[in-house]
């Protein structure tokens, strides 16, 4: 299956650049392309299995050794990729991991899954784009097709990719009168993984995708059909690039919008649980959002600041989402003030205070813990002094992060733990909670995220912020 898309040639088309397309498009639909999913991450693995699925030979390029020996013994490290996925493609030779870039240069198509952190002082951090980028560069040749799916700001994959790709001496022309005469591909698809989500698979989601021309969004889109139900593809790489910020601005403004209205709640005593779920009986019109302690995931609290950054190129500012993080950056402040209120209120401080924060990925039921506001949250109680451990299911020890490095280890969710602390702050609703067991055995639940509302017993100890 592939959707056309139309390409200009002129009388100047040199016929090298429209033979290239067509032994790469000839490749991916005899199944004889070789696909090469460069990050093994959330993003990557889920993508690299899609296309080995698919029927197409697949190269998942990671630098962490670990991870690759891992995915060679058909072991997965993340929870929502069963081993019983990986097996397959790792008997049939559909997939295989390494950490050796030189191999790129056997792939037909090259995919970018890398990280986009933000730096300092929120600005955009591309050091693992530009690396990779550079890493392709050295292996590049004629035909390749090069797609980066890694959020980032619009222009990213014409102003940083294509200047790294073309120091290989290969031209790809973003000019529409010049595109048959590519020596290479280059194109921009978003990707949109929903860890947890265990309705919809990869394949089910649809693919944008956007060239740097009209012969490369051609190409990048025959190739996402292989693995993918409906591909939308659009006008250029920018537009791609900015849809997925788009996306993910949309919901950092409104749950902003929302946690801004539960604070208000607060104040006005209404129960703001309570006016959401009336407001969505509403048949048109309105979409819920949820409050919470903060931002989590790699996507809404990182994304908008790329755009926010580079809009200050056109001398735009960017207020929505830029009051949009202010609001969900300072949630996490709110809840640490929350759990020292209510010890006061009880006779406690919260230096020296005992607290247990239950669940620390950043949303429920997954292992994800990227920008996950109990990090925050965890660094704020520890700075005013409370001694604090944690429980998650998922994430049985804390790694090593770019900001963090508490050295905790999930502790054993006992009834003789809940009692020996002086708080149990839920940050993370994990489903497999027991909460009536939880508020029972705890002297004080402070709860983030609404999750005791069924809770019938001990209402008195349950403090909501």
């Amino acid at each position: 299956m592939g959707v056309a898309v139309e390409t200009r040639t002129t009388k100047a088309s040199r016929p090298a650049g429209a033979d290239l397309a067509r032994k790469l498009r000839e490749a991916i639909e005899s199944k004889r392309a070789q696909v090469a999913v460069v990050g093994m991450g959330y993003v990557g693995l889920p993508l690299a299995l899609s296309f080995a699925e698919s029927g197409l030979r697949v190269l998942g390029i990671d630098t962490d050794g670990e991870k690759v020996v891992r995915l060679k013994h058909s072991e997965s490290y993340l929870r929502h990729i069963p081993p019983t996925r990986i097996h397959p493609v790792r008997e049939t030779g559909f997939f295989t991991p390494t950490t050796d870039f030189r191999r790129l240069r056997a792939a037909d198509a090259v995919l970018v899954c890398v990280p986009t952190p933000l730096g300092a002082h929120n600005e955009p951090d591309l050091s693992y784009i530009a690396k990779t980028a550079q890493c392709v560069q050295a292996t590049l040749r004629p035909g390749q097709l090069i797609v980066l799916e890694s959020t980032t700001y619009p222009g990213t994959t014409e102003e940083v990719v294509l200047p790294i790709l073309e120091e290989s001496g290969l031209r790809c022309f973003p000019d529409q009168d010049k595109e048959n005469q590519s020596d290479f591909f280059l194109a921009f698809s978003p990707e949109r993984e929903d860890p947890g989500n265990t309705k919809l698979r990869t394949r089910g989601i649809p693919k944008v995708v956007g060239g740097v021309n009209a012969l490369s969004t051609e190409l990048a889109v025959q190739l996402y059909s292989q693995a993918f139900d409906r591909i939308i593809p659009v006008s250029s790489a920018r537009v791609a690039e900015m849809t997925k910020l788009l996306e993910n601005i949309y919901r950092c403004v409104n749950i902003a919008l929302i946690n801004e209205l539960k604070l208000l709640c607060l104040r006005m005593g209404i129960d703001v649980w309570e006016v959401i779920e009336a407001a969505s009986t509403k048949p048109f019109g309105f979409t819920p959002f949820y409050p919470g302690p903060g931002m989590g995931g790699h996507c809404i609290p990182i994304d908008p600041f790329y755009l926010t950054w580079k809009a200050k190129e056109y001398d735009f500012p960017t207020r929505f989402i830029e009051l949009a993080g202010e609001i969900n950056s300072a949630m996490p402040y709110h809840v640490v003030e929350s759990v020292a209120t209510a010890l006061d209120r009880r006779g406690h401080t919260l230096s020296g205070a005992k607290i247990l924060i239950l669940g620390v990925a950043y949303k429920k039921d997954v292992d994800d813990m990227r920008e996950s506001p109990a990090l925050k949250i965890m660094e704020l109680l520890a700075g005013r002094g409370a001694h604090v451990s944690y429980h998650d299911p998922y994430v049985p020890k804390l790694p090593r992060m770019r900001r963090h490095n508490f050295g905790l280890s999930s502790i054993s969710l006992s009834p003789e733990a809940l009692r020996a602390q002086d708080c149990t702050l839920i940050v993370t609703d994990h489903s497999c909670y027991d909460y009536e067991e939880i508020v029972r055995e705890s002297p004080l639940v402070v709860d983030s995220r609404h999750a005791t509302a069924r809770v019938r017993g001990h209402r008195d100890k349950i403090v909501y912020c």
